[in-house]
């Protein structure tokens, strides 16, 4: 078996348009958002129309990271210190670690099969625990049936935010991803689906809400100079009764990231590709088990997960290392200890332990993959004929 050469890490290079863009704002040496002349629109306050407009929400804020997005939503929404917050078993550590910076308790969900969120688990803990909150984690990109999902949300009313770090430009029967709740909170950490380093965007058509998270993210009083930003008449009370959570999003940050917006659905169709030519050559493999796609879900496959069942833990091990001598790097999410950015909820020692027997059992099986652009199909196809022969190597 050929060895693959390719780099998992490796995010595409950044184009002239965008490196112009930074270089314009380098020379003006007017990084902050609010650094601005009279009547210019920064270049934060222009993502902010500009994601506005392509999410299709009446209000955007730019802020530091998505983890910092989901802190602010969950304070702007109106969550006291100590009250519980329903969320998935299944998600990454910024997940619980934006509730506890809120100040708020975990209530961990099952998962399904499907890796989404089991909504009956969701029902349940709902009507018994009496929280008011949901903090839906899309992880790795897989949509639950939003209706029913949206429906078990009113029945008990709870507050929805959606953590959509890995679902920008997704949609459920039309309806994009972080349009469903109260607030929708994106990430544009180097691994997602625009790239800034780090980064976060947060939408909502709530205008209380969103003038209460603008005050959170350091507006100075200067929310006026927000692209997207509820009417000043909003604020006059909310100003004054807000503390101030310095974490806004700088100009170069934004500048860079225009431009890739621009490009984001010609970069979604691009994921795709990669992403069918994986499933199409693991499907059929033996023993390994591939997610169902939902024909109302339009996804973004910048990621692939499979399952192996059956494997101990060493054979789990046994073989992310021998599809990593080969040069495809796998991450296992049943691993007892937290490997780069792959932790489950065992490792969260800031939650109080759950018992999630359906989560564990899936995670257990579950290996995880990155799909960079600057991967060509071709790679993809090699990759995936790696996993399949080292599938074929287990006993």
């Amino acid at each position: 078996m050929k060895p693959f050469s390719g780099n998992f890490t490796q995010q595409e290079a950044l184009d002239d348009t965008v490196i112009a863009a930074a270089t314009e704002i380098l020379k003006s040496g007017r990084l902050h958002r609010y650094n601005s002349e009279p009547g210019e629109v920064s270049k934060a306050s222009e993502l902010e129309r500009a994601y506005a407009a392509y999410q299709g929400a009446r209000y955007c804020l730019a802020c530091a990271s998505g983890g910092y997005a989901m802190a602010i939503a969950l304070r702007a929404s109106g969550l006291q210190h100590g009250e519980t917050v329903l969320s998935n078993g299944f998600t990454l550590a910024p997940v619980p670690g934006a509730i506890a910076a809120a100040g708020g308790k975990p209530l961990l969900v099952e998962i399904t099969e499907d890796l989404v969120i089991d909504l009956q688990d969701l029902e349940h803990k709902a009507k018994t625990s009496g929280a008011r909150f949901l903090l839906l984690s899309n992880m790795r990109g897989h949509l639950c049936d939003m209706e029913r999902l949206g429906s078990i949300v009113r029945q008990n009313n709870l507050i929805l935010i959606e953590d959509c770090a890995h679902t920008m430009g997704a949609a459920w029967n039309g309806r994009k991803s972080g349009n469903f709740g109260l607030a929708g909170c994106f990430s544009t950490q180097t691994y997602k689906h625009l790239n800034s380093g780090e980064g976060g965007l947060l939408t909502s058509d709530d205008p209380d809400f969103m003038a209460r998270a603008i005050i959170l993210s350091g507006s100075y009083m200067l929310y006026e100079r927000h692209g997207a930003a509820p009417a000043a008449d909003v604020f006059e009370r909310i100003r004054l009764e807000t503390p101030n959570m310095s974490g806004r999003m700088d100009n170069l940050r934004a500048a860079i990231l225009l431009p890739q917006l621009a490009r984001l659905e010609d970069s979604i169709d691009r994921w795709n590709e990669r992403y069918r030519a994986v499933d199409e050559a693991l499907r059929g493999a033996t023993g390994v088990v591939l997610r169902n796609r939902p024909d109302e879900e339009r996804y973004v496959g910048s990621s692939i997960q499979f399952s192996l069942r059956g494997l101990s833990p060493a054979a789990a091990q046994a073989f992310v290392a021998a599809n990593k001598a080969l040069g495809v790097e796998l991450k296992w999410f049943g691993d007892e200890n937290p490997v780069g950015f792959t932790s489950n909820h065992h490792s969260w020692r800031y939650v109080e332990q759950q018992a999630l027997p359906e989560t564990d059992r899936v995670l257990s099986s579950l290996f995880d993959m990155r799909l960079p652009l600057t991967f060509s199909v071709e790679d993809c196809r090699h990759v995936a004929s790696i996993i399949v022969h080292c599938a074929s190597q287990l006993e």
